[in-house]
Protein backbone atom coordinates (compact mmCIF):
# COMPACT_ATOMS: atom_id res chain seq x y z
CA UNK A 1 0.00 0.00 0.00
CA UNK A 2 0.77 3.47 -0.81
CA UNK A 3 2.20 5.72 2.36
CA UNK A 4 0.63 9.44 0.10
CA UNK A 5 -0.67 10.91 3.32
CA UNK A 6 1.66 9.98 5.55
CA UNK A 7 4.25 11.00 3.44
CA UNK A 8 2.68 14.88 3.01
CA UNK A 9 2.56 14.92 6.67
CA UNK A 10 5.84 14.03 7.37
CA UNK A 11 6.85 16.47 5.14
CA UNK A 12 5.01 19.16 6.46
CA UNK A 13 6.25 18.15 9.37
CA UNK A 14 10.04 18.60 7.90
CA UNK A 15 8.60 21.98 6.54
CA UNK A 16 9.39 20.47 3.30
CA UNK A 17 6.23 22.76 1.13
CA UNK A 18 7.98 21.46 -2.12
CA UNK A 19 7.92 17.21 -1.32
CA UNK A 20 3.99 18.36 0.22
CA UNK A 21 2.55 19.63 -2.97
CA UNK A 22 4.40 17.19 -5.01
CA UNK A 23 1.58 14.28 -3.77
CA UNK A 24 -0.98 17.30 -4.66
CA UNK A 25 -2.34 16.41 -8.49
CA UNK A 26 -2.31 18.90 -10.76
CA UNK A 27 -5.96 20.24 -10.62
CA UNK A 28 -5.95 19.84 -6.58
CA UNK A 29 -8.60 20.99 -5.09
CA UNK A 30 -8.18 22.25 -1.05
CA UNK A 31 -10.63 23.73 1.01
CA UNK A 32 -10.41 24.64 5.15
CA UNK A 33 -12.22 27.24 6.90
CA UNK A 34 -9.41 29.69 6.78
CA UNK A 35 -9.03 29.95 3.01
CA UNK A 36 -12.37 28.46 1.60
CA UNK A 37 -11.34 26.39 -1.65
CA UNK A 38 -8.08 26.91 -3.35
CA UNK A 39 -7.52 24.86 -6.97
CA UNK A 40 -4.09 23.79 -8.14
CA UNK A 41 -1.32 25.80 -8.25
CA UNK A 42 -2.84 28.20 -5.59
CA UNK A 43 -3.86 25.67 -3.42
CA UNK A 44 -0.19 24.57 -3.90
CA UNK A 45 1.34 27.94 -3.15
CA UNK A 46 -1.10 27.96 0.10
CA UNK A 47 1.37 25.54 1.60
CA UNK A 48 4.42 27.16 0.24
CA UNK A 49 3.13 30.39 1.79
CA UNK A 50 2.58 29.37 5.24
CA UNK A 51 5.91 27.35 5.54
CA UNK A 52 7.85 30.19 4.42
CA UNK A 53 5.97 32.65 6.60
CA UNK A 54 6.73 29.93 9.71
CA UNK A 55 10.73 30.10 8.28
CA UNK A 56 12.91 30.55 11.74
CA UNK A 57 9.96 30.47 14.10
CA UNK A 58 8.30 27.71 16.17
CA UNK A 59 6.16 25.99 14.18
CA UNK A 60 5.00 22.43 15.41
CA UNK A 61 3.29 19.86 13.20
CA UNK A 62 2.11 16.40 14.86
CA UNK A 63 -0.17 14.17 12.86
CA UNK A 64 -2.01 10.84 13.57
CA UNK A 65 -4.24 8.57 13.36
CA UNK A 66 -3.11 7.99 9.44
CA UNK A 67 -5.33 6.24 7.69
CA UNK A 68 -5.38 5.39 3.39
CA UNK A 69 -6.67 2.95 0.63
CA UNK A 70 -6.29 3.50 -2.64
CA UNK A 71 -9.18 5.97 -3.40
CA UNK A 72 -9.08 8.23 -0.06
CA UNK A 73 -7.80 8.63 3.29
CA UNK A 74 -8.22 10.50 6.60
CA UNK A 75 -5.46 12.05 8.78
CA UNK A 76 -5.62 14.28 12.25
CA UNK A 77 -2.92 16.71 12.64
CA UNK A 78 -2.29 19.61 14.90
CA UNK A 79 -0.34 22.84 14.50
CA UNK A 80 1.12 24.67 17.67
CA UNK A 81 2.38 28.02 16.73
CA UNK A 82 2.38 31.92 17.20
CA UNK A 83 -0.19 33.98 15.48
CA UNK A 84 2.00 37.00 13.74
CA UNK A 85 -1.19 39.14 13.89
CA UNK A 86 -1.40 38.61 17.77
CA UNK A 87 1.52 37.43 18.46
CA UNK A 88 -0.58 34.89 21.01
CA UNK A 89 -0.18 31.12 20.84
CA UNK A 90 -2.19 28.87 18.97
CA UNK A 91 -2.94 24.95 19.20
CA UNK A 92 -5.23 24.21 16.17
CA UNK A 93 -6.59 20.27 15.49
CA UNK A 94 -7.55 19.54 12.23
CA UNK A 95 -9.36 16.37 10.86
CA UNK A 96 -8.31 16.55 7.39
CA UNK A 97 -9.93 14.23 4.71
CA UNK A 98 -8.84 13.17 1.22
CA UNK A 99 -9.53 11.75 -2.07
CA UNK A 100 -6.71 10.05 -4.21
CA UNK A 101 -6.41 9.25 -7.93
CA UNK A 102 -3.91 7.39 -9.82
CA UNK A 103 -1.55 7.67 -6.55
CA UNK A 104 -1.80 11.75 -6.38
CA UNK A 105 -4.31 13.71 -3.98
CA UNK A 106 -6.87 15.17 -6.16
CA UNK A 107 -9.21 16.73 -2.72
CA UNK A 108 -7.70 17.71 0.44
CA UNK A 109 -10.54 18.68 2.63
CA UNK A 110 -8.88 20.14 6.43
CA UNK A 111 -11.71 20.58 9.31
CA UNK A 112 -11.86 22.73 12.52
CA UNK A 113 -13.12 24.57 15.14
CA UNK A 114 -13.27 27.96 13.75
CA UNK A 115 -14.25 29.79 16.79
CA UNK A 116 -11.89 28.05 19.15
CA UNK A 117 -9.06 28.92 16.10
CA UNK A 118 -10.12 32.29 16.71
CA UNK A 119 -10.43 32.32 20.30
CA UNK A 120 -6.66 31.67 20.74
CA UNK A 121 -5.40 33.73 17.89
CA UNK A 122 -7.58 36.73 18.91
CA UNK A 123 -8.76 36.41 22.35
CA UNK A 124 -12.28 38.00 23.39
CA UNK A 125 -13.46 39.26 19.92
CA UNK A 126 -12.11 35.74 18.35
CA UNK A 127 -14.53 34.03 20.55
CA UNK A 128 -17.37 36.07 20.33
CA UNK A 129 -17.27 36.98 16.42
CA UNK A 130 -15.24 33.26 15.53
CA UNK A 131 -18.54 31.28 14.79
CA UNK A 132 -20.27 33.70 12.70
CA UNK A 133 -20.36 33.20 9.12
CA UNK A 134 -19.49 37.34 8.82
CA UNK A 135 -15.83 36.44 10.56
CA UNK A 136 -15.61 32.76 8.09
CA UNK A 137 -16.19 35.84 5.12
CA UNK A 138 -13.77 38.10 6.63
CA UNK A 139 -11.00 35.40 7.00
CA UNK A 140 -11.13 33.95 3.59
CA UNK A 141 -11.26 37.74 2.55
CA UNK A 142 -7.69 37.98 4.38
CA UNK A 143 -5.83 34.86 3.92
CA UNK A 144 -7.00 34.99 0.31
CA UNK A 145 -5.82 38.73 -0.24
CA UNK A 146 -2.25 37.65 1.66
CA UNK A 147 -2.02 34.87 -0.91
CA UNK A 148 -2.57 36.68 -3.83
CA UNK A 149 0.01 38.78 -2.39
CA UNK A 150 2.48 36.40 -2.01
CA UNK A 151 1.63 35.01 -5.60
CA UNK A 152 2.45 38.21 -6.61
CA UNK A 153 6.27 39.22 -5.17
Amino acid sequence: MSQIIQSFYQAFADHDAEKMVSYYSENIEFTDPAFGTLNGERAKNMWRMLIESQRGKKFDVVYSDVKEDKNSGAAHWEAKYKFSQTGRQVHNRIDASFVIKDGKIIKHTDRFNTRKWASQAMGFKGWLLGGTSFFQKKLNAQTNRMLGKWEAK
